[in-house]
């Protein structure tokens, strides 16, 4: 009988234990659901819960079922920040955030500082589109991992398909004014001289974020300017309305975009009339021809009721379940160390890797054009009941989206 207290001591340490093996993993979600940017927000929002359904189908994460947490932060880095330590007043240890750099580079410094004061506490930030590059160069943080490519690495991608293109010879930059919008105007200015010095900019225009709700005063002008083409970062509300308003005015040129397949995009450059005119650059869409991700797109599309923006949030999420395994643990400090260097088959097909140095992830890139679809047994996949659907035109292998870093991380 004086063995019972030891045995029952026992039972309650593996209940005990069981019972940490299924607590809940939570994700503070913290990007706009209200305001100007609410729409791609509520788009990644569907996403972010749809992948932790998928793993929690297959046992979680070490056995801790995913809680996608959502924070409204109205696109604005200060409600960001309000959001982010509301997050770590809750005991959440892991963040996920993508839409709009200010924010990106304002959460990246939170976490940072964050850990410097709280060690046993610490927060990872897992960035799916903030694309500014120095977030990953001058700004780095050892805890932050960004899985979109830099806008840098977007641009010298875009650049060397535009450069072979004859036609090309006045161009338009519209962008919006803030640090990525003005990381795009740059380094398209500086690329296109480098590879194209015939090629004239015609006109540079920085409007304010997600504010403008008539953008034919724009149009306008890229017209009178004469332009063939247009360069754009402008995501959300912003590149939707900028191609509505180019329809109604009957724009006719090309455009070479970031974001041109987010939420009223299609439907928009439908209206435009601009059958493959219009180009985006991303690391995965719906009629790649990879047969995983277009059966992933296809079940995606069933659930969400909305096509896949984000396949580098997928990548994001499958490599965040292999770091805890590698790690054997869900502690931020051991799934950081894991995730460095960390090599993954990507959604689309092809390796990616996240580099040690800078924490940044690349994976094979695409270019791809919006317009009708010849071939529907290849290209099943259209966009916002259009009929008009993205088709291949160029990919860029991992080895060659590479570019160097001047991060000089500093390491727990």
């Amino acid at each position: 009988m004086r063995y019972l207290p030891f045995a029952m001591a026992a039972a309650v340490l593996m209940l005990g234990g069981a019972a940490s093996a299924q607590e809940t993993l939570k994700i503070g979600y913290i990007d706009p659901l209200s305001g100007g940017g609410a729409s791609v927000g509520e788009g990644g929002l569907k996403t972010f819960q749809y992948l932790a359904d998928e793993l929690n189908a297959k046992g979680g994460i070490l056995g801790h079922k995913i809680e996608i947490v959502p924070l409204d932060n109205k696109t604005n880095p200060q409600e960001s920040l309000i959001q982010a330590q509301k997050a770590v007043d809750a005991g959440i240890h892991y963040i996920t955030q993508g839409n709009g750099s200010s924010v990106g580079a304002a959460l990246e410094d939170f976490v940072t500082k964050n850990n410097s004061r709280n060690p046993g506490k610490e927060v990872l930030y897992f960035n799916y589109a903030a694309v500014d590059p120095s977030m990953t160069n001058e700004k780095c943080s050892y805890w932050h991992f960004r899985w979109d490519a830099s806008s840098d690495i977007k641009m010298e991608a875009l650049t060397n398909y535009m450069k072979d293109q004859p036609s090309i010879k006045k161009v338009y930059l519209i962008n919006q004014d803030y640090s990525f919008g003005q990381s795009v105007r740059t380094e398209a200015r500086k690329m296109l001289a480098a590879k194209r010095s015939d090629v004239q900019i015609v006109g540079d225009e920085l409007h304010p974020l997600l504010k403008i709700t008539d953008f034919s005063p724009y149009i306008a002008k890229i017209k009178a300017s004469g332009a063939d083409s247009v360069v754009t970062g402008n995501w959300g509300q912003d590149i939707a309305l900028l191609l509505k308003a180019a329809a109604d005015a009957g724009l006719k040129v090309n455009w070479y975009t970031y974001y041109a397949g987010g939420a009223g995009g299609p439907t928009a450059i439908k209206q435009t009339g601009l059958d493959h005119q219009v180009f985006q650059i991303t690391e995965g869409f719906a009629n790649s021809g990879n047969k995983a991700a277009m059966d992933f797109e296809k079940d995606f599309r069933a659930k969400a009721n909305m096509s896949l923006w984000y396949p580098r949030a997928v990548n994001e999420m499958r490599m965040f379940k292999a770091a805890a395994e590698k790690a054997n643990s869900i502690d931020p400090v051991k799934v950081a160390a894991a995730l460095e260097d960390m090599k993954f088959e990507v959604l689309d097909g092809g390796e990616g890797i996240m580099r040690k140095d800078d924490h940044q992830f690349f994976q094979p890139i695409y270019i791809s054009s919006f317009g009708s679809l010849a071939d529907k047994a290849k290209e099943p996949f259209d966009e916002e009941n259009t009929g008009w659907g993205w088709h291949l035109v160029s990919k860029i292998d991992t080895a060659h989206a590479m570019v160097p870093t001047t991060c000089k991380m500093k390491r727990p």
